[in-house]
């Protein structure tokens, strides 16, 4: 999966220049511009369905997927479904100035908007016409599933591009402002008195006291298992930097400081989850006394290499925020820790055992174990390490630099926009061959099976956005 990118985004318009025909890049900029517009008119027109979309579709668009088939009354919100595209068209409207890449942005967001639940967040998919375990919408025309969802990106992803549509919209469109005020309302209800976040919630909660992470004091192997494990304090699959970002989003562009301060208690969160030595790194899943506890039946209480790398990029992301260099202190420990524990292969290990640091997992019946050569493939044991681009965001905070990311330059963007261009077929398709490759939630299709991927039309319309608008 490409996951949906958030962070702070000044949404004013970016006009390019008229270029002259002697002027380098010209005729290429100009060919951008028209293979965008072919592109999204295909897009908006064709694939969309009640403003909406979903992961992948066959190339006659009579198959639609999500984490499995979908129906054509049905829409994904986790990414790359409705709020990738979304972001998408709202960068192509940034870069052209273009009133129709908007208008594909507005289409988007009252998609979402219909789909919002009573309990003020999203879950994974939208039904527009009735269907198994139907959401509980605020129009009154779902069911009674009324869990909002913090996995995978979900609610986070829906409320950073109903937020920048807002914007874009000078904050004029009301049935949008009032889902998004409705949605951040209810996001901060959620957040525990600690700071953390569940994985789901369905009202407010505030029943979790701010107390330092500690070991069990019992066999945590056979022990401990909680059933409703989504009602607790969770970091797992970097939930705590998605949630981070809504709130940096929400703080820039309504200046309300309640955000902030929702914020801060997070990043107060992160560092008192910070598990003491040995071990100064994080956990998936956090109990009401804020020791480590099982989530799913191959998730552990353990210290997690994958989840701690979001937890480091989070303090670094809420300490340049909020001025409080505070939110650094936990990093140093971390960072040796986990150096010191990379596997041989250089990477890091999803869980290590607590107080032993032995790499943990499963094998097919889903036992614990110290040998990783049968364990299931369907999750990430074995994570990539980044922990020197870590200490570099790291110092570069504690020295008040600015981050090094630049936007790239035309010149350096030329050769990927040929590419794109190259790729997009006459009738404004960008189709992909499968190869073998994983894609969320489908089953394994014959070689050479052709699809298009909202994940590929919304990365390719932004390098064209970003083209166009580059100096």
């Amino acid at each position: 999966m490409l996951p949906l990118r958030f962070g702070p985004l000044a949404l004013c318009v970016f006009l390019a220049p008229p270029l002259r025909a002697e002027e380098p890049g010209g005729n290429l900029r100009d060919d951008a511009r028209k293979a965008l517009k072919t592109a999204a008119t295909f897009y908006r027109t064709k694939a969309a369905s009640h403003g909406g979309y979903v992961y992948y579709y066959s190339p006659d668009l009579k198959e639609r997927w999500g984490e499995g088939a979908a129906s054509a009354d049905t829409i994904f919100v986790q990414p790359p479904g409705t709020p990738t595209v979304g972001t998408a068209y709202l960068r192509a409207y940034e870069a052209t100035g273009d009133g129709f890449y908007l208008d594909a942005a507005r289409e988007t967001a009252r998609a979402l908007v219909y789909g919002q639940l009573e309990s003020g967040g999203w879950t994974q998919v939208i039904h527009f016409a009735r269907a198994n375990r139907m959401g509980k919408y605020r129009n009154g025309k779902g069911g009674n599933w009324n869990a909002s969802s913090l996995d995978d990106g979900q609610t986070q992803a829906a409320l950073v591009t109903l937020m920048r549509t807002d914007r874009a919209l000078d904050f004029k469109h009301k049935e949008i402002h009032e889902a998004v005020t409705y949605g951040l309302d209810r996001l901060l209800g959620a957040q525990f008195r600690n700071g953390g976040f569940p994985q789901v919630w369905t009202k407010d909660v505030v029943d979790f006291l701010a107390v330092p992470a500690k070991y069990p004091d019992y066999d945590w192997k056979t022990e401990g298992r909680v059933k409703n494990y989504w009602d607790y304090p969770t970091l797992n699959d970097g939930l705590a930097g998605t949630v981070a970002d809504v709130l940096v989003e929400a703080h820039l562009t309504y200046k309300d400081a309640k955000y902030k301060a929702a914020l801060e208690k997070l990043g107060d969160f992160l560092i008192l989850a910070q598990m003491p030595d040995p071990q100064p790194g994080w956990c998936q899943q956090y109990s009401q006394k804020m020791v480590p506890i099982w989530a799913r039946k191959f998730e552990p209480p353990a210290i997690t290499g994958w989840e701690s790398q979001d937890a480091m990029r989070t303090l670094v992301k809420i300490a340049r925020h909020t001025g409080e260099r505070k939110y650094l202190a936990p990093i140093p420990r971390a960072l040796a820790y986990f150096n010191k524990s990379l596997l041989e292969d250089g990477k890091v290990a999803r869980f290590y055992e607590l107080k032993t640091n032995k790499p943990l997992y499963m094998n097919a019946r889903y036992e614990l174990t110290y040998d990783d050569s049968a364990a299931p493939a369907h999750y990430g044991w074995k994570q990539p390490a980044r922990f020197k681009e870590i200490e570099k965001e790291y110092e570069d905070a504690r020295a008040d630099r600015a981050p090094e990311a630049k936007p790239r330059t035309a010149k350096e963007l030329e050769a990927d926009v040929r590419r794109v261009l190259k790729e997009l077929d006459a009738e404004g398709r960008w189709v992909s061959v499968y190869a073998g490759e994983r894609l969320v939630g489908q089953p394994k299709f014959a070689r050479e099976f052709r699809y298009i991927s909202s994940a590929v039309f919304s990365a390719n319309v932004e390098t064209l956005s970003a083209y166009i608008a580059a100096k």
